[in-house]
This record gives structure tokens, C-alpha cells and sequence, in this order.
């Protein structure tokens, strides 16, 4: 689908199939996102949409041959700048309905997981963009200009799909370089969006995680960074029925572990350790507010002299199982990395009002998510339908003395003239004889024979 200069017919053409098929004209019409006159809102989505894959922004695109068909700037930059439509309902009933699909392709007892990260989005040149702040970003370990990309996705260990976000100005009025504009009415989408920017982080995560729920998302746990992973958010997601894995740094925090209050560090000096594994040991403990929790720790694979810890607030989970559970937090990550280099998160429009930022960050969720959607179509087997389950229920999982035994007698009639080629069979001989003695116990029947 991507070109550098333009999309092919082939492209268009899918791309039309994508968004029928999603009914996303249907979608905008229904979260109020439509335009009295003119061009129809979902045909200038649509172009904003494409941009990316036709390798131009939009002004070299007016520049180019097919500027007549193409509506004017004023018509893209108003769609992106009003303030009273719903981009947050939008992409909640798309995330919806594409998260709907992932599910009918996953077994009932995969876990899912939903996933909170944020990532900087940097205006280092900007001056007069609304909300502007210093953010302190944790890479170049620096404050920047810019905001704060507060991230809920969804997964289940195959495809990471982004179904919530809150852009993050500052809640201290000393960071804020820039205010909101005054003449905003207040009963507007625009106005509620740029209060939530204000609001502390931990705040903002409990939000995110009410409206997915009421939305009808559902995952056994959620998963964090040390940035969130504190007491306060722990236990107010555990109000929610909602368990938690996350990583852990020693700060200042305590943990009450046998009637003594300790550092994290103080716990790991106690627990007895297996110094050959990478999983170290684990220790129950309790908040000061009586919540109770499972601390894991692990080698630290770049520092073998060092450890890191991994917290959850579900006491019935193995080490082993809380360490892979964990590791699919890597799927928000990647989803940061793809939208900043390769989707224009926050390049490809440099306007100075908030709804653009809001609304142009929607569209670039969008198309990551139905990328997403298109791959797990290509690749899951179980989206050719009847299909799969008729050839899964002729296949039959194979023991290890089945299988071996196959994988031997396939060996055996691929040596070319087995009589003749006494070297070959020598040379078999030979690495039979040096397997471990459970493995040749199973080719008890089979013989070389010369």
C-alpha cells in the first residue's frame, strides 16, 4: 500500500474495500462529524488519511497535478480546527468494532491485557500553540517543549491496538508556556478535551480505563511502567476489579513485609535467591493502606549485576507466568515507534490550535489501527473461516517419540543410495550414538543398516 508518489489503483481501490467494510462514513455521521455544505466530512478524512502513504503533506499535494480534484486548504484546516466534533467517539467506536474482531480470532483463554505508556510529543520551535508546556522527556532525560501522549491500547499478546488517548499539557500553571483561548464555548468537545490536559496523569489513567470498560472493552489485567506503578493508582484500579502488572523502581516508597516497613532493595537483600536464574525469587507484601501484592525479581539481562523488580496485584499468578504476562507490554512500543516515524504523529500538520493536534493525532491512531486490522487479516489463519477449523480438525498434535521417530525415517529416505553411501550412514551412526540415552531409547526399532 505505501508509494512515494501516489497510491495505485490497486491501493485506492483497497483502501475503499478497508473503509467500506468498517462503514467509517457511517461511523463519522453518527459521532456528529459532518459538514453542513460542500465536500462531505468523510471524503476529507479520507484525504488526510491517504497523505501518508502518498509519501507528500498536504501543501506539496496542492502543488501537485491533481490539485484541481482536491479541495481547498481552508476545507482541510477548518475539518481539523472545529472543536465541537466527537474525534474521541469516533475512535472509540472504531477501536470498538476492530478490537471486536481481534476477539472472534482469539482463543477464550489467551489473556488480553490493556496497556498505559506515554510517549513526549515534542514543538520545539512552536511558541503560541495552546497548552504548549515543559515536558520532562525521559530518553533525553531533559525538559522539552511539547506535550505529553498519555496511551490506553489493548492486546492479546498478537495485535496491540491504541483505543484511547489524552493529549497532556501540564497540571502545574509554571510549566504551561501557553494557555487555552478564551473565546471557547464551554459546552464544546474542544473545552472538555483541553481540561482533561490539565489533569494530573493518574487522574487520567483511571478516566481512560472507566470509558473503555463502559465501552464494552474487557482484559484481565492492566500493565504499566514504574512511572505509574504506585499505591494510590494501584488501589484505585483495584476498586475497579482491575488487576495490575507493572515495573517497579526503589524510591521512596515502603512495603510492609513481616511487621517491618522496607525499601525495595531492603526486600531483595531477605528473599533467598537462585542465582543462576533469571527469575531470582518473589516476595508477598502489603502497601500501607493494607493492599496486598507479589514483588518478581529478575536478572537484569543488561547489567548481570543488577536486578529489576516486577510488582502485580494478583497473589495467584507463578513468577514465570508474571514475567510473560508483562512482556506484552512491548506491543505499545513498537505502536509509539511506528506512529512517530512512519504515520507523521505530530509532523504532519503544525497547527497552532488544539483541536488540530486532537483531531489529527485521531486520524493517525486510525490508520495504525487499521493497518493492524488488515495484517491480522492477512496473516491469522482463522479469518479464512470454515475454512481453518476443517483443516485444524485433520491435524493432530504429534507427541515427541511420534514425531521424532517421523523426523528420523524422513532422514533416513532422503541418504541417496542407502547401501552404497557408507559414510553418510557412518556419519548417522555417529550423532545417534552421541544423543542423550531418553532420546535414543525412542529409536529402539529403527536401524541403520549397511
Amino acid at each position: 500500500m505505501l508509494q512515494h508518489n501516489s497510491l495505485s489503483e490497486q491501493g485506492q481501490n483497497q483502501l475503499s474495500a478497508i473503509f467500506s467494510s468498517l462503514k467509517l462514513s457511517q461511523l463519522l455521521r453518527t459521532t456528529g462529524i459532518r459538514k453542513s455544505y460542500g465536500l462531505s466530512s468523510f471524503a476529507v478524512f479520507q484525504i488526510i488519511f491517504q497523505l501518508v502513504f502518498q509519501g507528500r503533506n498536504f501543501y506539496r499535494l496542492l502543488e501537485g497535478t491533481r490539485a484541481e480534484s482536491l479541495p481547498g486548504k481552508d476545507v482541510v484546516y477548518r475539518f481539523l480546527n472545529e472543536s465541537r466534533y466527537n474525534w474521541r467517539r469516533f475512535y472509540q467506536l472504531l477501536s470498538l468494532k476492530i478490537v471486536g474482531q481481534f476477539e472472534k480470532l482469539t482463543s477464550e483463554q489467551r489473556i488480553r491485557v490493556f496497556i498505559v505508556d506515554d510517549s513526549v510529543m515534542g514543538r520545539e520551535r512552536s511558541k503560541k500553540v495552546e497548552l504548549l508546556a515543559r515536558i520532562f522527556d525521559h530518553v533525553s532525560g531533559r525538559f522539552i517543549r511539547g506535550y505529553s501522549l498519555l496511551t490506553l491500547g489493548w492486546s492479546d499478546g498478537y495485535s496491540f491496538a491504541p483505543i484511547d488517548f489524552t493529549l497532556m499539557s501540564s497540571a502545574k500553571v509554571k510549566n504551561r508556556l501557553c494557555e487555552m483561548r478564551e473565546n471557547l464555548d464551554k459546552r464544546s468537545i474542544g473545552y472538555k478535551r483541553r481540561m482533561e490536559a490539565m489533569n494530573p496523569k493518574p487522574d487520567a489513567v483511571v478516566q481512560m480505563l472507566e470509558r473503555a470498560l463502559n465501552a464494552g472493552f474487557s482484559a484481565d489485567y492492566v500493565l504499566m511502567d514504574s512511572w505509574f506503578t504506585h499505591a494510590p493508582l494501584l488501589q484505585k484500579l483495584m476498586d475497579k476489579g482491575l488487576h495490575t502488572i507493572g515495573m517497579v523502581k526503589e524510591l521512596k516508597q515502603r512495603y510492609c513485609f513481616e511487621g517491618n516497613s522496607l525499601s525495595l532493595g531492603e526486600l531483595y537483600a531477605k528473599i533467598p535467591k537462585n542465582p543462576k536464574a533469571e527469575i531470582l525469587g518473589s516476595v508477598r507484601v502489603q502497601t500501607s493502606a493494607g493492599l496486598s501484592l507479589k514483588i518478581v525479581f529478575v536478572q537484569n539481562r543488561n547489567n548481570r549485576r543488577d536486578w529489576l523488580a516486577i510488582l502485580t496485584t494478583d497473589l495467584a499468578l507463578d513468577n514465570a507466568e508474571i514475567i510473560r504476562i508483562y512482556g506484552m507490554r512491548w506491543g505499545i512500543e513498537t505502536f509509539f515507534k511506528v506512529a512517530k516515524s512512519h504515520l507523521k504523529l505530530g509532523t504532519e500538520f503544525q497547527g497552532r490550535s488544539f483541536d488540530m493536534m486532537i483531531s489529527h493525532t485521531t486520524i493517525v491512531f486510525s490508520r495504525y489501527l487499521i493497518l493492524e486490522w488488515e495484517r491480522r487479516q492477512n496473516n491469522d489463519e482463522r479469518s479464512l473461516g470454515g475454512l481453518f477449523y476443517l483443516f485444524a480438525d485433520e491435524v493432530m498434535d504429534l507427541d515427541l517419540k511420534t514425531a521424532l521417530r517421523q523426523l528420523m525415517a524422513f532422514v533416513l529416505d532422503l541418504l541417496p543410495n542407502k547401501p552404497k553411501n557408507k559414510e553418510s550412514l557412518s556419519q548417522l551412526h555417529n550423532w545417534i550414538s552421541e544423543l542423550p540415552s531418553y532420546i535414543k531409547a525412542l529409536f529402539a526399532q529403527l536401524r541403520c543398516e549397511s
